[in-house]
């Protein structure tokens, strides 16, 4: 086994190692929404409460953020972890009927993958089941190679449910980070 092989072999097994939450990332540009999967999320600052997000440049949700200046945070019950299954790729939006029942935040404006959304203050969808989210408006970004590094200021949040664990990447099977499979 040659040296390069092996350094990124260990490279991929200690990242994967870093305890990161899990969260679905929403995101909106004028009509086109979209959430994706991601577990490269942290808070930045204090004052201002920066978030930031760590997007892959090929990604969807990269092109909406940049041009939609926004993006939510959707934290999840760990007991709970499907729906980062269905947000690994592109996801389906689909507007809600005239008559969709009503949430503590107000009515479901439709469905991203057949996951309930309302909008956020911003415009980008946040999940009806969340049991916490964030909707934070973009204050600066920085290209970081392969990916770039969003930060927003919270400008809206909610907690749906208090009492739950929640999700994080080793609730699940999935691994990302190391360096760039080809």
């Amino acid at each position: 086994m040659s040296n390069a092989a092996l350094a990124d072999e260990l490279v991929n097994r200690v990242t994967w190692k870093i305890p990161n939450a899990l969260a679905l990332v929403g995101s909106r540009a004028g009509e086109e929404r979209n959430a994706m999967t991601t577990s490269w999320i942290t808070q930045l600052s204090m004052e201002p409460v920066l978030i930031g997000v760590s997007v892959e440049n090929a990604a969807v949700t990269h092109r909406l953020i940049s041009a939609g200046g926004s993006f939510t945070v959707n934290l999840w019950d760990a007991e709970n972890t499907r729906p980062f299954v269905k947000f690994s790729k592109p996801a389906a939006y689909e507007p809600a009927a005239h008559d969709t029942a009503s949430d503590a935040e107000g009515p479901a404006t439709g469905t991203l993958n057949g996951w309930s959304v309302y909008e956020a203050a911003t415009g980008a969808p946040v999940f009806v089941d969340a049991a916490a989210w964030m909707d934070c408006e973009v204050r600066h970004s920085v290209d970081l190679g392969t990916h770039t590094l969003f930060m927003g200021e919270i400008v809206s949040a909610g907690i749906n449910n208090d009492e739950v664990r929640l999700a994080s990447m080793s609730d699940t099977r999935m691994k990302y980070g190391g360096v760039k499979r080809h």
